[in-house]
């Protein structure tokens, strides 16, 4: 840590982070430095697909949050996993790729005024770092094939991604398994009116299918291997701190000419001290929807009487900061099946786990080469709704909760989201100590919307698990019960049974700056603080319908390209 200047700083070498710095070390002129609280991803279950099971809740990975006991869920204290290490949540995650539905981006477009966050705007940023297991085509790009952002001349920074032949590093693979079960699941879901689907990611993700995975021959892909190894080791204007967690930004007062107030590096502990680095383009927060408005808060920057209550100094009131928490609440509806197996009776066994060992150790295949979820399916939670607002996560296991041991008898889960929940919650600091986790409130089931819609899903799984393609596995349902039918019984129990799916979104959100809870523009600018932006899933206005990783990456790869834009516009200025 000797030189300690910089052009770019980036906070968090998560989803967003990882990629970011891959695209700005692209001009060997500019010297990027990439921060990261957690250890390398060098801990093999980060590595090995099933291994989610040993780094959520592992402090070798994971940040070890709770949320605070939330009315929604009966007075319950959740899990809150985020990835700990390099690749951030892409280490730890369910692994799958999902970009959700195109108005999804139109909506974000619409609330901009600002054509650039529509789907047709963003598909390309997509495909330019997909590599997909297809092939390139209209909706999907590929390793090798020219992405359409590079058919242009473009600018210098298009001209420099093409000269480091960038693009087509986060792989898409089918998944390597299959269970007699989930067909069965799938041939139901269509019998009950649930179109059958090869591809959720065309736009509009309706229908039923298996999901899509980011892996590579069976491993893991994180963004760390995609971004990070080799291509930014191998750059001497890139470095990696990791071990090194971000306390606070440094911020100069506004001139006495009446400009703007101005980032101007972080500090950061290192473990034993203390050090501060200095940028002089730009601080690019990347620590997630909880890391980023607990970094902002910390540095004054955030609802000013909360931050003067624990005895922060006020650098620049912005009430939106930590605000406007989003996520997917999973319903988990469990039933027992006969005539099958399921990795319930598969792995409770030693000789059961040998066989699972060996079969990945040999083929790379088989349970230990499962994402968490393996069959998904989009629908409407009833007819009259205008769109999917529905997603399932659908596993050959079941247990009574995350990290406790699988049940004893063959079962499934047919966990149930709300794609749009209307339900708010909250991320503030709890006191002026970065070392203190913050409050998270997410506040579920707090709107009748999302109670009736709660409702509706588990009538709705019901009813598939009910069809005659179900029938040879004789389904019971073991939650949340057959004697739960009415509006309040059923939300009531979905408040003891849901858990989160770990899709946190919007705590430093997308917005004009007469929109008072808007904490970046546009272009991910910090409202008022020149010098900073923030870019991962917080930005988001509104939750995606769907899982949230890749439409990260998306933003991250927007941003690199306006980033680079202003760096040289700045420079012909």
């Amino acid at each position: 840590m000797s030189d300690t200047t910089f052009d770019y700083i980036i906070i968090g070498a998560g989803t967003a982070g990882c990629l970011l710095a891959n695209r700005l070390s692209v001009d060997a002129s500019k010297r990027v430095l990439l921060i990261e609280a957690g250890r390398k991803d060098d801990y093999h279950w980060i590595h090995i697909p099933v291994g989610y099971l040993y780094c959520i809740g592992n402090p070798r990975t994971d940040w070890l949050y709770n949320t605070e006991p939330d009315a929604g869920l009966n007075g319950r204290s959740l899990r809150y996993p985020r990835g700990k290490t390099l690749g951030g949540c892409s280490s730890i995650n369910g692994m799958i790729y999902m970009r959700g539905q195109a108005r999804d981006y139109d909506q974000w477009a619409q609330l901009l005024g600002d054509a650039t966050w529509g789907w047709n705007h963003c598909l390309p940023y997509f495909m330019l770092h997909e590599d997909h297991h297809k092939g390139a085509n209209a909706l999907h790009g590929a390793r090798g094939a020219t992405p359409e952002l590079m058919h242009k001349n473009g600018n210098l920074y298009r001209k420099l991604l093409r000269h480091h032949n960038a693009g087509g590093e986060w792989r898409v693979e089918k998944q390597r398994l299959r269970w007699d079960v989930l067909d069965a699941f799938a041939k139901a879901a269509v019998q009950s009116g649930i179109p059958a689907t090869n591809d959720f990611n065309r736009g509009d993700n309706e229908g039923v299918g298996y999901f899509e995975v980011n892996q590579k021959a069976g491993w893991r892909w994180n963004t760390a291997k995609a971004f990070l190894r080799p291509t930014c080791y191998a750059r001497p204007n890139f470095e990696l701190w990791n071990s090194a967690q971000a306390s606070k930004l440094l911020l100069e007062p506004a001139s006495a000419g009446g400009g703007p107030l101005r980032c101007t590096g972080v500090q950061v502990w290192d473990g034993s001290s203390m050090v501060e680095a200095l940028a002089r383009a730009e601080v690019i927060l990347c620590a997630g929807s909880i890391g980023s408005p607990q970094i902002l808060q910390l540095s004054g920057l955030g609802p000013a009487q909360r931050l003067q209550s624990l005895g922060v100094p006020v650098a620049k009131d912005i009430p939106g900061v930590g605000e406007n928490l989003q996520d997917h609440l999973q319903i988990r509806a469990v039933f027992k099946v006969k005539n099958t197996t399921t990795l319930n009776t598969q792995a409770n066994s030693l000789l059961g786990k040998a066989k699972i060992g060996l079969e990945f150790a040999l083929k790379r295949s088989g349970p230990m080469s499962m994402a968490p979820s393996q069959l998904g399916a989009f629908t409407r939670s009833d007819p009259a709704q205008p769109y999917p607002n529905l997603e399932y996560h659908v596993q050959p296991l079941s247990l009574e909760a995350f990290g406790q041991p699988l049940h004893s008898f063959n079962a499934i889960t047919a966990s149930v989201c709300n794609l749009n929940p209307t339900s708010r919650g909250t991320v503030h600091i709890r006191s002026a100590r970065f070392e203190d986790a913050p409050a998270i409130a997410p506040n579920y089931l707090s709107t009748d919307g999302d109670r009736k819609i709660a409702a509706d899903s588990l009538r709705l799984t019901r009813a598939i698990m009910a069809q005659p393609a179900m029938q040879p596995f004789t389904p019971e349902e073991y939650k949340p019960g057959v004697q739960f039918q009415s509006d309040t019984e059923l939300a009531k129990l979905a408040g003891d049974i849901a858990t989160t799916i770990f899709h946190p979104v919007g705590t430093t959100k997308m917005g004009h700056e007469d929109d008072a809870m808007a904490v970046v523009d546009g272009r991910l600018k910090v409202h008022g603080v020149a010098g900073l932006r923030v870019v991962d899933a917080g930005v988001m206005p509104l939750i995606t319908s769907g899982n949230t990783n890749s439409p990260t990456l998306m933003i991250a790869e927007k941003a690199a390209q306006w980033i680079m834009e202003d760096a040289y516009a700045e420079m012909k200025g």
